[in-house]
């Protein structure tokens, strides 16, 4: 029955159903372990901090899998009165529940927070995310904790949850749930992968998250580069744009697709997005206007590849990047090139992303490229997904194939840019700036 492929893909829906709270001074809340992985992407979407508020369901004794309460931090504590109206339960078998609850819950809270302190919620938005609602128990006591913490608005949000259970919470100010059924028997149906989240992914989302929300006022306050540039080629003089952190650890250059340049405001934003992560950009122009004339030239991707190849060696040649590890972002035919140029240049290339890429024009050189690389590319796009398949099966890299749900190929479709730009930017921060965590490290050698 499985309508998301996965939390991160729950997340990332969620995210964007979210995004009006960007820069609404939100705080985004996991749930562990289940609900961290999403909530991980939330706070990505939102620009927003991440944190945990620990509760632990109260299972039925002689059937630990249906909630009859819940706790949490702070000594917080509910009981579902409507399922002990059906479950006899004894006061002593409750009372042995939660004090087994309660020192699970002590010992989450001490890994979770270890070096960490919890983010301030007076008067802010607490979203409370969780991958899905059976009885609503550990919600509506995660709710609670963030009302008594100060939260000036409680927002719930969930993938998945009962439509019955839902009218009766009055906890949370507003609810964002993707799909109610009247029935919901168990929320794992709702996934086509429902693995379970260990303690160490939980630890290692939260510590990337913080990494990601130290980078953006640093960034904000960077005084680097932001200019216009002319690199030198062997046929042509190529018209850039450099966009410079100070310092510079990490630089994406982009390499453009059918009938774009460094104007494309498709480039311009996931740019845009990359620079708030940290990240250098060089936008360029790969074609002269007169050499745009010529439809052969798009295509011809040894041509194009020689061009970034030019570009890369520009930038080790500049004193402010001549460190600086390098990753390719390709578009369309664009893609074809970032590979083409990435596996002639071996090592040097740290990162590549292909957005609704042509990866197959890069043919046997795909078997040679050692960038770990993602394929993002619109579910719409039936074509091309299965070329970006095919050149999978040619690549010896790292590497993932991830579809961007309702998008076609140029991304136009709303949000769907945005998020094939938050997956870019996870990727690129992954690879290209030491000591950052992110779901690339889960990439498969395919």
């Amino acid at each position: 029955m499985g309508i998301f492929e996965d939390r991160v893909d729950a997340g990332r829906q969620l995210g964007l159903r979210l995004a009006h709270l960007r820069g609404r001074d939100a705080v985004v809340l996991g749930l562990p372990r289940g609900g961290v992985p999403l909530a991980f992407e939330v706070a990505a979407a939102l620009d927003a901090p991440l944190d945990v508020i620990v509760v632990r369901k109260l299972g039925v004794p002689f059937q630990p899998e249906l909630a009859m309460g819940a706790i949490g931090e702070d000594g917080a504590y509910a009981l579902d009165q409507r399922v002990l109206s059906v479950i006899s339960v004894k006061q002593e078998d409750l009372r042995a529940v939660e004090q087994r609850e309660r020192r699970l819950l002590d010992d989450r809270v001490a890994r979770f927070r270890a070096g960490r302190t919890r983010f301030d919620l007076n008067g802010r938005i607490a979203v409370i995310v969780d991958d899905g609602i059976a009885t609503g128990s550990t919600a509506r006591v995660a709710c609670s904790i963030a009302r008594k913490r100060g939260a000036a608005r409680v927002i719930l949000a969930v993938p998945v949850a009962s439509a019955e259970v839902l009218a009766t919470m009055t906890e949370p100010d507003d609810v964002v749930c993707l799909a109610t059924p009247r029935h919901l028997t168990a929320v794992g149906h709702y996934y086509r992968d429902f693995s379970p989240t260990a303690d160490d992914e939980v630890v290692r989302l939260l510590h990337a998250a913080a990494e990601r929300l130290h980078r953006a006022p640093s960034t904000a306050r960077s005084n680097g580069l932001d200019e216009d540039v002319q690199i030198p080629s062997e046929e042509a003089l190529l018209q850039g744009h450099l966009h410079l952190p100070e310092p510079a650890a990490g630089v994406v250059v982009f390499a453009h697709g059918s009938g774009s340049g460094r104007h494309s405001p498709r480039n311009q934003f996931v740019a845009s997005r990359l620079q708030r992560a940290g990240l250098g950009t060089l936008l360029l122009d790969l074609l002269s206007p007169g050499e745009e004339l010529n439809r052969a030239n798009v295509f011809n991707i040894e041509l194009l590849a020689r061009r970034l190849t030019a570009a890369t060696d520009w930038l080790g040649s500049r004193q402010e990047t001549t460190s600086s590890s390098v990753g390719y972002f390709g578009a369309s035919t664009g893609a074809g090139a970032a590979l083409w140029a990435a596996a002639e240049q071996g090592a040097q290339i740290r990162a590549v992303v292909s957005r609704g890429g042509r990866p197959d024009l890069a043919g046997a050189r795909l078997a040679l490229v050692r960038a770990p690389t993602l394929l993002i590319v619109g579910s719409a796009d039936h074509g091309v997904i299965e070329l970006n398949r095919q050149a999978q099966t040619l690549m010896r890299c790292p590497n993932r194939l991830d579809l961007v749900q309702g998008a076609t190929h140029l991304f136009e479709e709303p949000g769907t840019l945005e998020e094939a730009a938050i997956l870019a930017t996870d990727w690129f921060v992954q690879y290209l700036l030491p000591g950052q965590g992110g779901r690339a490290a889960e990439a498969s050698d395919e």
